[in-house]
């Protein structure tokens, strides 16, 4: 197994598409280099076509949902609280293992925006890893402070979507 000699962090936000993607992307690219792989799915608990495909890397990469369905258009319940929180427990132990290299927080964007959980205590966890221990956080409206502890931004904008002419969400491309 590969380690890296220091790890950053890297934050994916903005309105456009691509955000998971781009994460999922690096996941595979660190696998290919000999690295262990966590990913949190915060606020997602649905089925995504990229859940079968990271099956065929149960020993280099674990993936766990935090989520029950997607809440984001009305507000998140006590339940989705405590899913999120017990979620961010569970990654706080993982990085905290050194076992994992990379370790990706998708949507917690997302979620510290819902206040399911506060920015102070991401930002607790994600500073006070090992040092080889490379995170990813993802989801649209990233908090300043988040942005701020971050050594990598990505922002995706969104030019054009074709949802806008009514297309739905296509499994293997969307979901």
């Amino acid at each position: 197994m590969n380690t890296l000699s220091k790890g950053y962090i890297q934050v994916y936000t903005g309105d456009g598409k691509g955000k998971t993607t781009a994460a999922f992307g690096l996941a595979l690219r660190a696998v290919g280099a000999g690295l262990k792989v966590f990913i949190a799915q915060f606020v997602k608990g649905m089925h995504y076509s990229e859940l079968d495909a990271l099956k065929r890397f149960e020993n280099e990469i674990t993936i766990r949902q935090y989520g029950r369905d997607c809440f984001i258009h009305k507000d998140p319940t006590e339940e989705d609280i405590a899913c999120a929180r017990a979620g961010l427990a569970e990654v706080a132990q993982a990085i905290a293992s050194g076992e994992y290299q990379l370790v990706i927080l998708d949507e917690a964007n997302i979620a510290t925006y819902y206040q399911l959980f506060s920015v102070e205590e991401l930002l607790e966890i994600i500073t006070g890893r090992p040092e080889h221990v490379e995170i990813v956080i993802t989801g649209r409206k990233a908090d300043p402070r988040v942005i701020e502890a971050a050594d990598l931004v990505t922002e995706m904008m969104e030019i054009r979507h074709y949802y806008t002419k009514g297309v739905e969400a296509r499994a293997g491309i969307e979901m």
